[in-house]
């Protein structure tokens, strides 16, 4: 969870050291924000910039499964292959697509106090039970439930529609 909540004693300055330390030993940093009955809960990645790669979100998910998204996708993109908006992923129970983030300041604020503008981000929107996206009526979600933080990619053709990426379900 968040240094700042759990250590109200620490500055900015201090997480953000903390966090910086947390980088020369791991690949990247999964941080999450609680929620409130208005507000969604989310979890993002901070370090996969260093690569030149974007930043991964989940929206609206309890920390611990979304934490686990963003680590396997965030595996996967430094490992295996670069994700693009508009591509659909699945893991498991979840069946999401990489939205572009507009603004990544507004959500992933020690990803852009360590790297600066030239954060980007993806925001994995997943369907609910009932296979409706957050762009459809009657999505289903938590609480403050799964706001969009980017406009959709445009839709691919099958022809030139990237190609779906299955993950084994070990979440």
């Amino acid at each position: 969870m968040c240094d700042l909540c759990e250590h109200p004693e620490m500055t900015m300055d201090d997480t953000l050291d903390h966090v910086r330390e947390r980088l020369t030993r791991e690949r990247f940093v999964v941080q999450s924000v609680l929620g409130s009955a208005t507000e969604a809960e989310f979890t993002y990645s901070i370090g996969l910039t260093g690569s030149g790669l974007p930043e991964l979100i989940v929206m609206g998910v309890r920390p611990v499964q979304a934490g686990r998204l963003v680590r396997m996708w965030g595996d996967y993109l430094l490992d295996e292959s670069l994700v693009l908006p508009g591509e659909a992923l699945t893991c498991g129970p979840y069946v999401m697509e990489a939205v572009e983030v507009a603004r990544p300041e507004d959500h992933l604020r020690l990803a852009v106090a360590v790297y600066g503008e030239q954060v980007r981000a993806l925001q994995l929107a997943w369907c609910d039970s009932a296979g409706r996206w957050p762009w459809q009526s009657g999505h289903r979600a938590r609480r403050a439930g799964q706001p969009l933080l980017g406009e959709r990619a445009p839709a691919f053709c099958d022809e030139h529609r990237p190609d779906r990426l299955d993950v084994p379900p070990h979440l």
